[in-house]
């Protein structure tokens, strides 16, 4: 029984699955969130590569965290398509990407959900309120990439193109997402000056500019003082896209938005609490140049 003098503290217990995830900023967001909101939250990394098993342990493991009371879970590269076969039912906007990175347990049942997207779009329109994205140039057809596509053809763009290494993947994006998007045009990118000439904006969803993987998507030259350039990557949160970008004059909006958006989408899955978003967004600046979502 609790006395007239303590206060019960409501607990939310949840976790992100993945590999290479030790400096993952996730568990210090939810956690000091949820300190403000006044929950105890406990937020487990469940990293593959620290378990020594690949992503076919996902089920498991899963499984041990839905027994073991949690509200939820994250869920990172490799696993956000495999995932989406571990789940009871998935959101809308799951179902349109193909791949979830939040699952939430209710009722004894799993829910898959995508907050990626959500969390691109949010950040863009925070930064660049005002932007056109009626024409725009997506570069990187991988997760990340389908995701930006589907939150650019959800704020209205009609027409995007995209570049990647790979066509097969290009493919795979256009295929999956015009079913969901009627009023957007998805095509194959073969020309980026002629493609960059049409366009409001450019989208850049690919590893290029990490700390890791250091260089330039594109040649800078291309961009014109008329376009605005947003990023996914957000280690560093000034890409060398978004110096050379800012230099010739362009708007530009960095990958911290949807790093935070992301998790805030998640945090009211997880709690059925609505965050404080700036606050999260000014503990996310106070984490430093480091770590990964």
């Amino acid at each position: 029984m609790v006395s007239q003098t303590q206060t019960a503290v409501r607990t939310v217990h949840a976790g992100l699955i993945g590999s290479g995830i030790q400096r993952s900023r996730t568990p210090a967001m939810h956690v000091e969130e949820a300190r403000c909101n006044g929950i105890a939250c406990r937020y487990d990394l469940i990293d593959l590569d620290v378990l020594g098993v690949g992503a076919d342990a996902l089920p498991g493991l899963i499984q041990r965290a839905q027994e073991d009371g949690f509200a939820g879970l994250n869920i990172t590269h490799p696993c956000k398509q495999a995932a989406t076969h571990e789940v009871d039912e998935l959101s809308e906007h799951a179902q349109a990407l193909g791949a979830i990175n939040t699952i939430v347990f209710r009722n004894g049942r799993r829910i898959g959900h995508n907050t990626d997207w959500w969390g691109f779009a949010s950040g863009f329109r925070r930064g660049l309120p005002e932007a056109n994205v009626g024409d725009v140039v997506l570069i990187g057809a991988g997760g990340a990439g389908v995701a930006v596509a589907h939150a650019l053809a959800t704020l209205g763009a009609q027409a995007i193109r995209v570049f990647d290494i790979d066509p097969q993947r290009t493919a795979r994006l256009v295929a999956q997402l015009a079913p969901h998007h009627a009023a957007c045009r998805f095509e194959a990118g073969d020309d980026m000056a002629q493609a960059l000439r049409q366009a409001d904006g450019l989208a850049h969803a690919t590893p290029t500019g990490m700390a890791g993987h250091p260089g330039l998507p594109i040649d800078p030259d291309l961009l014109e003082q008329r376009h605005w350039v947003a990023e996914v990557v957000y280690f560093p949160l000034e890409t060398a896209l978004l110096q050379a970008a800012a230099q010739r004059g362009c708007r530009v909006v960095n990958g911290g938005g949807m790093a935070v958006y992301q998790a805030v989408g998640a945090f009211e899955l997880f709690t059925g609490v609505a965050p404080d978003v700036e606050r999260m967004i000014r503990h996310f600046g106070s984490l430093g140049e480091g770590g990964g979502i």
